[in-house]
């Protein structure tokens, strides 16, 4: 009989042991359950907010929209005005990114960047050196780090010129 008591008590020791675990288990449970409720709270009125600044925009872009389609033929003043209006609410636009980490990729240099950038075509240029930028067509965006959408651009292509040299081989030579 010795050798009951003891497993007994050990098993008692344990049972207690796990019931105070599960009560650990519990709370830590109803804490990470406020934490998620906190978070989801959090994340709703961010949205809420990002939506409202982006109504900001819709907002400008159609009192623009309406005054052209209620005066079909605007004043020389309004056409005046018409980039700066749109330029307005372009950098508002790019403020509403910008509180969010998403920036514009500004490129450094007159060659390409293949981690920045992507070449989308290539055009035959006399006035630039082979694979320099001649023309941004989409700007490209980081967000934080990460490239999100790199800038799409179109680069040089100088062709080559063949001539015929005086021992008679054929020669390239730039344009």
């Amino acid at each position: 009989m010795s050798d009951l008591n003891p497993t007994y008590f050990r098993n008692q020791e344990l049972g207690h042991l796990l019931i105070e675990k599960l009560g650990n288990f519990g709370e830590e449970n109803v804490v990470l359950q406020e934490s998620l409720r906190e978070e989801q709270t959090k994340n709703t009125a961010e949205r809420e907010n990002l939506f409202l600044e982006l109504l900001e925009v819709a907002d400008a872009l159609e009192a623009l929209l309406d005054y052209l389609h209620n005066n079909p033929k605007p004043s020389p003043e309004f056409i005046e005005r018409l980039p700066r209006s749109i330029a307005a609410v372009n950098r508002k636009f790019l403020s509403v990114l910008g509180k969010r980490q998403l920036i514009p990729i500004e490129l450094e240099s007159t060659e390409p960047d293949f981690n920045l950038c992507r070449v989308i075509d290539r055009e035959e240029r006399t006035d630039f050196p082979d694979q320099t930028i001649t023309k941004i067509v989409r700007r490209g965006f980081r967000w934080g780090e990460r490239i999100l959408r790199p800038t799409e651009v179109i680069t040089a292509k100088v062709e080559p010129n063949l001539e015929l040299s005086v021992d008679g081989n054929i020669n390239e030579t730039l344009k």
